[in-house]
């Protein structure tokens, strides 16, 4: 009987996986710190519906790159959700006034 050499299991790097995510988080705040600031025009298309401008394609690309796809969704959700209820508040207080 032949013995079956076990391959080793993959290691699981936590340093690696910290720094992944640091640079994912960072990327995040460029990209939407850029949104917030700009006054340009909207006219790129992200995921669920997000648009922006122009001159945040260069953050929107490096996000896109240093971060998992469902992480840029999850995050764009969460940007739209809060635009959202800023909204909705801004609106209710203006009628209130």
């Amino acid at each position: 009987m032949a013995t079956a050499i076990e391959a080793p299991r993959d290691k699981i790097y936590p340093d690696v996986l910290l720094a992944a995510r640091n640079s994912c988080y960072k990327a995040r705040d460029t990209f939407y710190e850029c949104l917030e600031g700009s006054r340009n025009k909207q006219t790129e298309v992200a995921s669920v519906g997000l648009l922006y401008p122009v001159d945040c394609k260069k953050a929107r690309d490096y996000f896109e790159k240093s971060c998992r796809s469902t992480w840029v969704k999850h995050f764009d959700r969460q940007y739209c959700a809060k635009k959202r209820v800023q909204r909705l508040l801004e609106d209710n207080s203006s009628r209130r006034d």
